[in-house]
């Protein structure tokens, strides 16, 4: 009975001392998901020429690229298991986060519109999908070229990953072909120049797009740089058991 006993315990323990490594990816998923869901709330203020940056961005398309950043960093320092951990802690702060941030926000007034509950919950489900796909794409693209030693790899989860995520949410949140899941924009659907200065006319709900996916391939190319940083350092010390 003793030696069952102590056997359960260190059993426990090192699931405790697992989570305790494994909690700062969760944490900081979590962290950049809702930051990410609360500044979508909010277009970038600017013009470039005759293009009104109010039209194409939202502060949160500068955040969420950072998921992949970590999604990324936990592969490599736990492997495809512990990432694809991190990606459903950030699946359900994603969905809860669609729900509930809008209708705060508006309450106290920080946006000045209001979303009503069945459109919150296409935009809830559009956000869910999006990551998921999104972030495990990442993870098994991430895997794949790392088993053929391309240093690249982290750059090119992050570009696959980037680009279903935008296709998936923007279709998906927006597309009539998905009105059974909620209303639809009526804004988002109505024809304008693409990008808003460009005489080819599109949904404007295709700028959106366009301009999200630009700055996430952006980012992602940039965010090559704190990965390897931080990818060097953990190389020079060992991963406990």
């Amino acid at each position: 009975m003793s030696g069952s006993r102590s056997t359960g315990s260190i059993t426990q323990v090192k699931k405790m001392n697992s989570s305790v490594r494994y909690l700062p990816f969760v944490v900081a998923m979590a962290l950049v998901v809702v930051a990410s869901n609360i500044l979508v709330q909010f277009p970038v203020q600017g013009q470039l020429g005759s293009l009104q940056l109010a039209d194409l961005l939202t502060w949160g398309a500068f955040t969420y690229p950072a998921a992949f950043l970590v999604t990324d960093l936990a592969n490599r320092r736990y492997g495809p298991r512990m990432a694809r951990r991190v990606v459903f802690i950030g699946f359900m702060t994603a969905v809860a986060c669609s729900i509930v941030v809008p209708p705060l926000f508006y309450r106290y007034g920080l946006i000045e519109f209001g979303t009503a509950a069945d459109r919150l919950a296409r935009i809830a489900a559009a956000s869910g999908a999006a990551f998921l796909f999104g972030q495990l794409l990442d993870v098994t693209v991430f895997n794949w070229l790392r088993r053929q030693n391309w240093w690249r790899a982290p750059v090119f989860g992050s570009l696959v990953g980037s680009v279903i995520d935008t296709i998936i949410f923007f279709s998906v949140a927006f597309a009539p072909a998905f009105a059974f899941i909620g209303p639809s924009d009526d804004f988002a659907l109505e024809m304008a120049p693409l990008f808003g200065v460009l005489h080819v006319e599109a949904a404007r709900w295709l700028s959106w797009a366009l301009g999200d996916l630009s700055v996430k391939l952006l980012i992602a190319v940039f965010a090559l740089i704190p990965y390897r940083i931080i990818a060097a350092r953990w190389s020079q010390q060992p991963v406990a058991a």
